[in-house]
């Protein structure tokens, strides 16, 4: 085991190293450049969309199109928006949020490019539903030719799904409820399995139901919280500010129980983060957007992209704010600990609870989310039949995830997450040209 896990280890390192973080950052900047830059400069159209489609509609689809924004941000903003961007902080430095807001402005082009060819190739099951994603867009897009490719999108994703969406998130509450409540895990487990349970038997109208009430009141209390912090702290804000732009560029000299970050640090862990906190690229998005209830790709699209700006662009932001403002981040610390600690010196008392709340709010959405990633690509490889059983399945991990040591398993999913944004990493630049076209089409009508 400890040879496998060195292994894996290694492999982990060498996936997520440069060469995908350039892959995934470049294909960004190839959609962006492509689409000239319409996912930017149309964010309040992506609003307007969104409000829009809070309404139910007749469109094909099985949820509206607000209800599948709030699945996919079930899914992204879970607790890589507290301990991802501890880390990042942590390794790279202040200047490394510079760099996640870049990766977040061009994913936003990446996160509208796969939204719109899950709408364009998405089929209907057995059942009537409506499903989609890098599976469908490969084998739909590219043809039959490149179905081995769909394939191994589809088992890697499904494997990925039990680690990052799953039995990691359920590890994460009940540590903090064991070390804070002296709550034991396996009551913790116990209870996070019922309330997924609940949810997720009800299928996807359930799931969705839940989310798109659940998603903004926890986005919306975690960040009046930040902002409360970030007032009492207000005369410290400007400067954290400067920090973040001036060290993106000169690197990030040692203070206190901080070791220190040239540019390449901030700009490694910045991209990663940024990445693991929205996404973008995995191909994980796409097949929640897939089931909206909408005629138009495009539309669609501009709903989809708002999850990395809201994830990235607002969350994430306030989280590194409040750790660089109170200066918590020179302690030494990383991880939640680190956002904990922050919010704490902030804010005296109630500080730490808001990380709590995040942190458990977060996971358990991200948990019903990767449910309907993970239902759904075990779907593609099994069949129907298959969806009774995963969700069983998924129910039992997450109580074994609660009570578990999990540092294995984080390798894997680490390992799974990175091969699962190759093939959908190659199906969006081969299908780039479709996505071009209905671009292009739409807003000439518009």
């Amino acid at each position: 085991m400890e040879t496998l896990t060195n292994a894996l280890s290694t492999l982990s390192g060498w996936v997520w190293g440069p060469v995908m973080l350039i892959l995934l950052l470049g294909t960004g900047i190839y959609l962006t450049v492509g689409l000239r830059g319409i996912p930017q400069r149309k964010l309040f159209y992506g609003f307007s969309m969104m409000f829009a489609g809070r309404k139910q509609t007749t469109e094909p689809g099985d949820i509206t199109p607000f209800q599948a924004l709030a699945t996919a941000l079930a899914a992204t903003v879970g607790t890589g928006n507290i301990a991802g961007v501890a880390t990042a902080i942590h390794l790279g430095g202040p200047g490394a949020i510079f760099w996640m807001w870049v990766t977040a402005i061009v994913g936003m082009a990446t996160k509208y490019g796969e939204a719109v060819l899950a709408v364009k190739y998405r089929e209907t099951n057995a059942e009537g539903a409506y499903v989609g994603g890098p599976m469908y867009y490969i084998r739909n897009g590219l043809g039959t030719n490149w179905k081995w490719l769909a394939f191994a999108f589809a088992l890697f994703a499904t494997i990925a799904a039990f680690g990052i969406g799953n039995t990691v998130q359920s590890n994460s509450v009940s540590q903090v409820f064991d070390e804070t409540l002296s709550i034991p895990r396996w009551l913790t487990g116990l209870v996070m399995a019922a309330g997924v349970f609940a949810v997720i038997i009800g299928g996807v109208q359930r799931l969705a139901s839940v989310t798109d009430k659940l998603v903004p009141v926890m986005a919306i209390i975690y960040v009046i919280g930040a902002a409360v912090v970030l007032v009492l702290n207000a005369g410290a804000v400007p400067g954290a500010i400067a920090l973040i732009f001036s060290d993106a560029f000169t690197g990030t000299a040692a203070t206190g129980g901080f070791a220190g970050a040239g540019i390449i640090m901030a700009i490694r862990f910045g991209v990663a983060r940024g990445i693991f906190s929205n996404e973008a690229g995995l191909g994980s998005a796409p097949i929640a957007h897939a089931a909206a209830r909408t005629d138009s790709p495009v539309r669609q699209g501009v709903v989809a992209m708002l999850g990395t700006f809201i994830d990235t662009i607002i969350v994430c932001t306030m989280t590194a704010l409040v750790i660089i403002s109170t200066g918590a981040w020179s302690s030494g610390t990383t991880g939640a600990q680190l956002s904990a600690e922050a919010f704490t010196t902030g804010m005296p008392g109630p500080g730490g609870w808001i990380v709590s709340f995040g942190l458990v709010i977060f996971a358990f959405s991200t948990m019903l989310a990767w449910s309907y990633y993970g239902e759904r690509t075990a779907e593609y490889l099994f069949g129907s039949r298959i969806i009774t059983p995963y969700r069983l399945l998924w129910v039992v991990a997450v109580f074994v995830g609660a009570i578990a040591q999990l540092d294995f398993v984080w390798l894997v999913a680490d390992v799974m997450n990175a091969l699962m944004a190759i093939p959908n990493l190659i199906a969006l630049v081969l299908l780039a040209p479709v996505v071009f076209k209905l671009t292009r089409a739409y807003f000439d009508k518009t």
